[in-house]
């Protein structure tokens, strides 16, 4: 970590199609090597999978809910006390949430194979906006581990 300052937050520009930010950080995630066109393809086409499986909805409001429903609330950090080492409870910040909620679904649509990245990163969105799927079960993961290791939340500073 840097002892001299906090490194400064910059606004990720908007998306060119979608106008949303979000989606910019969707592309981000996918993007391999620096292939930003082709992760825009992928985000894109999967955006189009979703109109054509659910042709009156939106799939901006889609993915906002899904990575709503994929956002972890607590997690665990390791803490030393005394020589030991205690999985500690912490809320985890709302940057914090989107990222890894994010990381989770392009994650199980990446191991998701036989099919195309893109019906496969639809697939985990649509699963993960009903509230099912990878993404959640991982999710559910983090607050069981949280839960289980309460006794140690006094540890936090």
């Amino acid at each position: 970590m840097a002892r001299r300052r906090q490194a400064e937050k910059r606004t990720l520009p908007e998306d060119g199609k979608y106008h949303s930010a979000l989606v910019t950080r969707l592309v981000n995630t996918v993007m391999k090597d620096g292939k930003k066109s082709l992760a825009q393809r992928i985000v894109y086409g999967a955006f189009d999978s979703i109109v054509e499986k659910n042709p009156q909805s939106n799939p901006l409001e889609i993915l906002q809910r899904a990575v709503d429903n994929a956002k972890p609330r607590l997690e665990v950090k390791a803490r030393r006390v005394g020589g030991a080492t205690y999985q500690v409870p912490v809320e985890v910040p709302a940057d914090r949430q989107a990222a890894l909620a994010l990381r989770w679904i392009v994650k199980f649509a990446d191991a998701r194979k036989g099919q195309p990245m893109k019906e496969s990163l639809a697939a985990e969105i649509l699963e993960a906006y009903q509230g099912q799927g990878n993404a959640i079960r991982k999710r559910d993961e983090v607050h069981k581990m949280a839960q289980a290791n309460k006794a140690f939340a006094h540890f936090r500073w």
